[in-house]
């Protein structure tokens, strides 16, 4: 039996502002480093030898203070980094509608296929978050608590990767620093949903 903590990093300056992030390597700030610490606190009764991270600047600090706190091992992998958006990428999604209508409204009704210029369609995503999950099942075994860090688009996109594309719930995932908690069996290869966008340790943020 195995859990799987899916943790979204801490807050940054973008956030706040409402800017899409994606493949920009934004560091946190002064509330997304408490944030992370505090998460490392709350994860103490969940402990882990493993965590899997996106190599952007912001999962990684997010991964580091749980390390640190718990002395598990961090292991950078470069298919959980935020979807990328392109030219987007940077603007809010006002703005995006504004400067780009047309790629906009081809996107929403089409997310599958269409993507942001110079991004990621979904299709895209969901093949590399699905190789994300096979390759951290493959190392694990499907038999130790593991901690993943990532970003917001991106975790949801692994949740319904695990539940299935009819299982999709994109807003799943959607408080900086939370804990989603996924129960998984090597027996029977199903993936269980234990707990979703805990932030009950950011009481004190």
């Amino acid at each position: 039996m195995m859990r799987i903590y899916l943790i979204r990093h801490g807050q940054t300056d973008w956030n706040i502002q409402g800017k899409i992030q994606g493949s920009h390597d934004i560091p946190l700030n002064e509330t997304g480093l408490m944030q992370a610490k505090l998460l490392a606190a709350g994860m103490e009764s969940r402990p882990v030898k493993k965590i899997f991270s996106s190599t952007l600047k912001r999962a990684m600090a997010t991964a580091e203070a749980l390390a640190g706190r718990q002395e598990a091992e961090i292991i950078p992998m470069t298919r959980l980094m935020e979807v990328e958006f392109g030219v987007w990428e940077g603007l809010t999604w006002k703005e995006i509608e504004e400067s780009y209508p047309g790629e906009y409204r081809h996107w929403v009704m089409d997310p599958s296929h269409a993507a942001p210029p110079g991004g990621e369609s979904e299709k895209e995503i969901y093949r590399r978050c699905k190789e994300a999950v096979n390759e951290i099942i493959r190392q694990t075994g499907g038999r130790e608590d593991i901690a993943v860090v990532s970003h917001g688009a991106t975790l949801a996109c692994l949740v319904s990767v695990m539940l299935g594309p009819d299982e999709e719930d994109e807003s799943i995932i959607v408080e900086n620093a939370s804990i989603t908690t996924v129960h998984y069996s090597p027996l029977t290869e199903i993936f269980t949903v234990l707990e979703k966008n805990d932030i009950s340790h950011l009481a004190s943020s």
